[in-house]
């Protein structure tokens, strides 16, 4: 495994003797959380010689990761109860705030009937609106020996996939060394401390949506004028790669230019609305606008309605829309098919 940089990792590792972690859980194999917890997985398996416990509600993909990895990897847990009884440190990738409260609350209840007699750290890596941190934090604190850590991720699934996730961890401090030293390498490339407020986290991770989530807007209003002017999206992503070869624009502007909206490989469109309704009501709660993120729901929204009615009437290309697929709420606008980029233009070039 090459070596991190150690700028990438802000605590010290964990000193000993001290709280061994023994046994880690992982609750919720989505697009994100099945690549982690496989990453996890190897990383637990090649340095303490333990298998990863999983948690899915649909236990298939728990049973897919056994298979990968053999049982010598993965352990998979009849209940979330038993996830968190058994294990020392339980991550959760979750897929909405809703599931997220849901979880912990179960959680809470059955360590409330099962007071842990040593350290126990619940680290809830979702997409979360910040004040559910302190909610969460609230319903836990009670509960001997239990700490709770936000530690949201940026980077889509390829970087989930590679290991290059960028961890964003708040909380009490022993807890984030222990958690960073899981995470960094392997999971992630780099871990960032966001100090001991637990809603920092959560609400670090929507500004740097809200800038994703420009670079989709400005992509699909460029892309969307250069097939207007005849000169086509193609020759801009071209530009864009020369100019602006940082990863969003990149992989983004591919998916527009070539129309690869699949959601079931990338972030669904629900996803992203999501993000986005976080995002407007922290800037609303903090009165500071954000018009492009504005923008960027509305194409979103335009997006999956079309993409709703082609699938009612059996049209459409993709089962789940990815949220690269708002580059339909500007083409349309436009007088452009929504999701078919090799149809003509509407200025032909010279």
């Amino acid at each position: 495994m090459a070596a991190v940089a150690q700028h990438a990792i802000p605590f010290s590792r964990p000193a000993t003797p001290g709280h061994v972690v023994n046994t880690v859980g992982f609750y919720g194999l989505g697009a994100m959380g099945y690549f982690m917890a496989r990453n996890l997985a190897n990383r637990r398996a090649s340095e303490a010689g333990s298998a990863l416990v999983v948690y899915n509600r649909s236990i298939a993909k728990s049973e897919q990761l056994l298979k990968e990895l053999g049982a010598d990897k993965v352990k998979i847990a009849q209940s979330a109860e038993q996830l968190v009884l058994e294990c020392d440190v339980v991550f959760t990738s979750l897929a909405s705030d809703a599931v997220v409260k849901s979880v912990y609350e179960g959680f809470a209840a059955a360590l409330k009937q099962n007071n842990p007699t040593k350290n126990k750290i619940l680290v809830e890596m979702s997409t979360i609106y910040p004040t559910l941190a302190g909610e969460l934090d609230t319903l836990l604190s009670n509960i001997p020996h239990t700490h709770f850590v936000t530690c949201p991720v940026f980077g889509p699934p390829i970087a989930a996939e590679t290991g290059n996730l960028i961890c964003v961890l708040a909380g009490e401090y022993r807890s984030k060394k222990e958690i960073a030293h899981l995470l960094v390498p392997g999971v992630g490339k780099k871990a960032m401390d966001l100090g001991g407020n637990l809603e920092k986290a959560p609400t670090f991770k929507l500004i740097g949506n809200s800038m994703i989530l420009g670079t989709l807007e400005i992509l699909a209003e460029a892309f969307t004028l250069a097939d207007k002017a005849g000169i086509g999206s193609a020759q801009a992503y071209e530009l864009v790669k020369d100019m602006f070869p940082a990863p969003p624009f990149v992989n983004y502007g591919n998916k527009m230019v070539t129309d690869k909206f699949d959601g079931l490989t990338g972030f669904a469109i629900d996803g992203g609305l999501k993000d986005a309704n976080h995002i407007r009501r922290l800037v609303t709660d903090l009165n500071s606008p954000m018009p492009v993120t504005d923008a960027a729901h509305a194409h979103m929204l335009t997006a999956r309605a079309i993409h709703a009615e082609q699938k009612h009437s059996g049209e459409a290309a993709f089962e789940v829309l990815d949220w690269s697929a708002l580059v339909a709420g500007a083409r349309v606008a436009a007088g452009l098919p929504p999701f078919d980029n090799a149809g003509p233009a509407k200025v032909v070039k010279e």
